[in-house]
């Protein structure tokens, strides 16, 4: 985590190259690069609180912020009207997390350990969510597809109601895992020693995470009003970008902590951070983003493309059949990473 610190320093030069005019496309580029910090600092700062909490009140928190960094780029751009960005980061980041960064987790995992399994009940809980995620977005994109609806009207009304009961399902989950069934996932940790949270104290910590939150908020304006002009320049589409690295962007740091957890056998870890960053964008950034766009005056829904849906549902498909069985080995990695290349060309050329 320290070696992120060092970037802290593209915050101040993504401010003076805003207001000093820099090439759009350096101002993007050095935005990006200077999110890629805040985001590890905030997501230290949250454990860091999380410390000083009961252990349901810290799961809570590490789970409603975990994609804090990406609900505040996504909420910038929907402010901004780029609609297309903001679907197309939603998609990313589900894909990302359940391809991208599970297949870049278990297969850095598999060259260390010949085989590493997981807490089967996370495994079973994780897979059923995923399905009732994909279940939320299909629907909303089927009814755009097959009901005449060419101004959207009723297909934004149903989306309302639909992100309402997507955000309920996600609470019912955090009931669940954190409350009710608290024990079915609880596991031994086979390196207790290893801390992952600065010893913080608790007015330090959560003057961090504001402080990281609000930088996060800047750069994300300076970011996106560089990104019309930076996607013409690089030749690549707003759809594209979003698609892909605005996620890997507000989700660096989240990213290499569950291939490390999973370098250590803490496979349980690795895969809360991969799969549940996908459930909770699924069943709750997203939603949220749509009631955002009710506020900023934007006709933000949930119907996705077809093309969209059915990079999700193909997804959640070989995501699931990889840790069904609540074990993994490298080559099961590697064919994640493939899969996620595969829609990443596809796409790069849609």
């Amino acid at each position: 985590m320290k070696y992120l610190y060092a970037f802290l320093i593209f915050v101040p030069i993504a401010i003076v190259a805003r207001f000093m005019h820099f090439p759009a496309i350096w101002i993007f580029v050095i935005s990006a690069i200077a999110i890629i910090p805040l985001s590890g600092v905030l997501g230290a700062a949250t454990e860091a609180v999380a410390e000083h909490t009961s252990p349901a009140i810290g799961g809570l928190l590490n789970a409603t912020m975990g994609n804090l960094a990406e609900l505040i780029i996504a909420a910038v751009a929907l402010r901004a009207g780029l609609l297309d960005l903001v679907k197309a980061s939603i998609t990313g980041s589900i894909l990302g997390n359940l391809l991208l960064v599970l297949g870049a987790a278990l297969f850095a995992g598999g060259l260390k350990f010949k085989v590493q399994k997981f807490n089967p009940h996370l495994a079973g809980f994780s897979s059923t969510v995923l399905v009732i995620s994909v279940f939320g977005l299909l629907v909303p994109a089927l009814f755009q597809l097959l009901h005449p609806d060419p101004a959207r009207v009723a297909t934004l009304k149903m989306s309302y109601f639909v992100a309402g009961l997507l955000i309920a399902g996600y609470a019912a989950s955090l009931l669940y895992s954190l409350r009710t069934h608290r024990a079915a996932f609880l596991t031994e940790d086979p390196s207790p020693e290893v801390t992952v949270a600065p010893h913080w104290s608790s007015k330090k910590a959560l003057t961090i995470l504001v402080a990281s939150a609000v930088a996060i908020g800047v750069v994300s304006e300076i970011l996106v009003s560089a990104t019309e002009e930076a996607v013409e320049v690089m030749g690549l589409s707003q759809f594209f970008v979003g698609l892909i690295v605005v996620p890997i962007i507000g989700n660096a740091a989240e990213h290499s902590s569950a291939v490390l957890m999973a370098m250590k056998n803490r496979m349980d870890l690795a895969i809360n951070v991969a799969v549940g960053s996908s459930i909770q964008v699924a069943l709750l950034i997203g939603p949220l983003l749509v009631f955002m766009g009710l506020m900023f005056g934007q006709r933000m829904d949930l119907a996705f493309s077809p093309m969209e849906v059915a990079s999700i549902a193909l997804a959640v498909a070989v995501a699931h059949s990889v840790v069904r069985d609540a074990e993994s080995n490298w080559l099961e990695g590697l064919f994640l990473l493939l899969a996620y290349a595969i829609l990443g060309v596809a796409f790069f050329y849609f």
